[in-house]
């Protein structure tokens, strides 16, 4: 038997409450939770030598509850003469100077000022179904004859879901009429329906609040507060803090409701931030990915990435989050990152803070315990070597991370994209006149895509299928981020001259301080708008061997990530077009999400260069692409026929100066992989 209302108009009606009331019987029925569930709030707004009033009581056991615990001076009012009845019969031998009385709580017949607390549980929410001018009347009334009934220095104390329109009306009304509004999270009774609703899937549980309006004769200002269950009282200025602090629970509730439902499987992953009660900066990052149930499937886990790794492909994409679940042999995995500027003290403390979080994107009905799955036993070590604010790219700062294998990892983070490393280095320590010291390693790429755009350069500094060198071997490479790229050149390649072109200062000081970046007759950097010098430079007359372009977009909306649009203009590759001349080489890092973007792009780079080629990297979104205007190269066998040489040369060359033990590039994977 359905026993609620078909629509929410009814829950206003007298008809519907006698009708619900004759339905349950003798059964209580408990709007958001018992008094077990609200004692905490109870007994921290409420005296038991306060004159309660019990606003629409129904036949709850709240007030009955309320009454063995000590509070003896209780009065109950409904609308319902069936409740009434029912509660009178309930209480007259055991609780026989417990008032209950019909009464409409909008027309109150009691004295001015007789009641010290005003308890209402679900009434507000009964009477506020929704935001039309008659039912706000009501509820004009409803709060008028709390505030008459209240003595000074009492309060009113609302148990509520605290929909939008009603969060937003009481945050207008209370402060305005001279009461303090402080709003409390009632996390057992949010157990407490979790619990219950679990046995039925098609019900939502919402978090419950206690908001508490004390009524003062005048205040001098608003004062607006909110409480995390029994953590500190936070105090805000305006109210739409304290709106976004109830909205902000309200809607994790909706997306944690929603997964124990269903899956995402086919979907990107669903993503939620975890804060410490009154902290706004995140402490951790749950990203709930789903497969399809298969035999062998444990049904939910949860694993931890160490510090430092939360940027690497497998747990910082969509798609390595997916593979990294496949893994896992599990239908569902909670992937959960730790944030910078947070300390973490061990695994187990971290297991432990996030034991009841995870609870939340659990499938409904799991009874099994949750396991925790981690990369050993050790969390990571991430160390702040800087931090910065550059007029150009904002907040950053320099880490330390230990990596896998007890390598240390030097890393530049742009804070408005942390998810992404702009700059790393792998840090090796020395011995220099019997001390250790910490040196960068040049043969390291942090990129994957540096390894491509490298063997571009040894591509185009190696003659380009001319039996002649070049006769001025200058690299041109726009975007210098900590200068890795430009360093592994420098020692890879002895034959070249390299010019970083870099619009932010800040960027070449870290580079230099922090990332190993040594300029020299050869190495030279000139702070400047890419744009202009590449305009300047073909004005002059400059010209290049090779023209990178590894320069990333501050716009995160955009579709394309890497370069920003300007570069992409048919003026600036115009430009390029005639620097690299004849037989030099443009090399793009191209990273773009949108697929019609990206066929833009290529599209306006073939009517610009005669010859263009392409690399794809596999996991992630970088594709390297070659362009020149030796129109011998239109065909993919001639790229491959000079690409294959320079792949061997540039392997050789960095084993002989000892930058690396293994090749820089599979030359068979690489040449598999060229596309026209």
């Amino acid at each position: 038997m359905n026993l609620l209302p078909k629509t929410h108009e009814e829950f206003a009606t007298v008809d519907y409450w006698n009708s619900f009331f004759r339905k349950r019987g003798k059964e209580a029925f408990e709007w958001y939770g018992e008094y077990m569930e609200l004692c905490e709030q109870i007994h921290k707004y409420v005296r038991r030598n306060d004159k309660i009033l019990m606003l629409g009581c129904g036949n709850s056991k709240l007030s009955m509850d309320m009454y063995d615990s000590g509070f003896k001076d209780i009065t109950n009012i409904d609308i319902s003469a069936v409740a009434i009845k029912k509660m009178q019969e309930i209480n007259t031998r055991t609780r026989s100077d417990m008032k209950f009385l019909q009464m409409d709580a909008t027309n109150m017949s009691f004295d001015d000022e007789q009641f010290s607390v005003a308890l209402d549980k679900g009434t507000l929410d009964a009477l506020f179904v929704d935001d039309t001018d008659d039912v706000r009347k009501t509820v004009e009334s409803y709060f008028k004859e709390i505030g008459r009934v209240l003595r000074t220095g009492g309060r009113y104390v609302c148990i509520s879901l605290l929909q939008e329109h009603i969060l937003k009306h009481i945050i207008e009304y209370f402060p305005k009429n001279s009461f303090m509004l402080r709003i409390v999270h009632c996390p057992d009774a949010d157990r407490a329906n979790q619990e219950k609703n679990a046995e039925n899937p098609d019900n939502l549980s919402m978090p419950v609040f206690a908001f508490v309006a004390t009524k003062f004769k005048a205040l001098p200002m608003a004062i607006l507060e909110f409480s995390y269950s029994s953590d500190k009282i936070q105090r805000f200025t305006s109210a739409l803090e304290l709106q976004n602090s109830v909205t902000s629970l309200q809607t994790a509730a909706v997306v944690c409701n929603g997964l124990s439902r269903t899956d995402v499987v086919g979907h990107n992953d669903v993503s939620m931030d975890l804060c410490k009660p009154g902290d706004d900066k995140p402490r951790y990052t749950v990203h709930i990915v789903d497969q399809p149930p298969a035999r062998g499937l444990g049904k939910y886990a949860a694993f931890i990435v160490p510090q430092g790794r939360d940027v690497e492909w497998l747990f910082s994409t969509a798609n390595g989050r997916k593979k990294l679940l496949e893994q896992s042999k599990f239908q569902r995995m909670a992937v959960v990152t730790l944030h910078r500027d947070q300390n973490y003290l061990s695994m187990e403390e971290v297991k432990a803070e996030l034991a009841e979080s995870i609870k939340n994107f659990a499938p409904v009905g799991l009874k099994e315990q949750i396991p925790f799955l981690s990369i050993g036993a050790d969390m990571g070590k991430r160390e702040t070597l800087f931090k910065g604010k550059s007029e150009i790219s904002g907040d950053f700062l320099v880490e330390e991370i230990e990596g896998s294998g007890g390598k240390n990892f030097r890393r530049l983070i742009f804070m408005s994209n942390q998810g992404v490393v702009q700059s790393e280095a792998l840090i090796k320590t020395v011995k220099v006149k019997g001390k250790v010291e910490k040196r960068v390693d040049f043969g390291y790429l942090a990129c994957q895509h540096h390894a491509y755009m490298s063997v571009g350069v040894q591509l185009a500094t190696a003659g380009f299928q001319r039996k002649e060198q070049p006769e001025n071997n200058s690299i041109l490479v726009i975007g210098l981020g900590g200068g890795g790229l430009c360093m592994f050149l420098h020692e890879a390649i002895p034959d070249i001259n390299i010019v970083a072109v870099d619009i932010d200062p800040a960027m070449a000081e870290i580079a230099e301080k922090y990332f190993g970046l040594q300029q020299n007759e050869r190495m030279h950097v000139v702070i400047e708008d890419g744009l202009e010098y590449l305009s300047n430079c073909k004005k002059q007359g400059r010209r290049f061997t090779a023209v990178l372009f590894d320069v990333d977009s501050k716009d995160l909306s955009l579709g394309m990530s890497c370069p920003p649009p300007a570069f992409m203009s048919s003026v600036v590759l115009a430009d390029v077009k005639s620097i690299i001349g004849d037989n030099g080489l443009f090399i793009l890092n191209l990273v773009c999400r949108n697929d019609n973007l990206r066929e833009k792009t290529l599209n306006d780079l073939k009517h610009v260069f005669p010859a263009l080629c392409s690399f794809k990297l596999n996991e992630d979104l970088n594709e390297i692409i070659y362009c020149t205007n030796n129109d011998k190269f239109n065909q993919l066998p001639a790229w491959k026929k000079s690409f294959r040489g320079s792949v061997q040369k540039l392997n050789s060359a960095a084993k002989s100066k000892k930058l690396c033990k293994d090749d820089v590039l599979d030359v068979t994977d690489f040449l598999n992989e060229l596309s026209i």
